[in-house]
């Protein structure tokens, strides 16, 4: 059983990079952090990745996370923009790497079926869940969901780790109310 442990969850992209940083300790789950850090109105994709880089250095000198999560790039129609985009998970993985903290990635659908029962989630329904999960307000919800999904990777991570816990491969859920049902722990009133 995983008892004390800090993870960073990274949701990658160029324009707009989501984080989260959890605290997991005796199986309560404490967010330290939820954030984003906006890129889109600088031009040169090298001071983007450099960007990218600084910022994940400084929340794991912060923070000290024990284990990095990332989503993982999907595969899309253009090219270029999924070149540009695994350039900016790289240098996130690498500032996790160059601090010698161990890194993991998760397909995007891995990281919605972990957090909302449902791969095919949307992010609305992520960002939710994410809320219902780590007991925020409304008021302290983020105003982008990129921000949800880096906390949603962290998420995921610890729920992988996790001895026994869901998953809906093996499961077999059929929507919210079987998810809710077969997994009470992971709903908090």
């Amino acid at each position: 059983m995983i008892n004390d442990r800090v993870i960073l969850g990274i949701d990658p992209g160029t324009n707009v990079m989501g984080f989260g940083i959890i605290h997991v300790k005796s199986g309560n789950i404490v967010l330290l952090e939820l954030g984003s850090l906006h890129m889109n109105k600088i031009e040169d994709h090298g001071t983007k990745l450099k960007m990218i880089f600084d910022k994940v250095l400084s929340l794991i000198d912060q923070y000290n996370p024990d284990e990095l999560a990332a989503e993982a790039p999907f595969f899309g129609k253009n090219v270029q923009s999924m070149l540009k985009l695994g350039r900016a998970q790289g240098v996130a993985l690498a500032a996790a790497l160059f601090r010698n903290i161990p890194i993991f990635e998760y397909a995007p659908r891995k990281i919605k079926q972990s957090i909302t029962g449902k791969g095919a989630a949307s992010k609305e329904q992520v960002a939710a869940m994410v809320q219902l999960l780590l007991k925020l307000k409304d008021e302290e919800m983020p105003k982008y969901s990129d921000a949800t999904d880096g906390v949603a990777a962290a998420l995921c991570h610890y729920y992988q780790l996790k001895p026994g816990q869901f998953t809906t491969a093996n499961k077999g859920q059929s929507g919210w109310k079987s998810f809710v049902t077969n997994n009470p722990s992971r709903v908090k009133t």
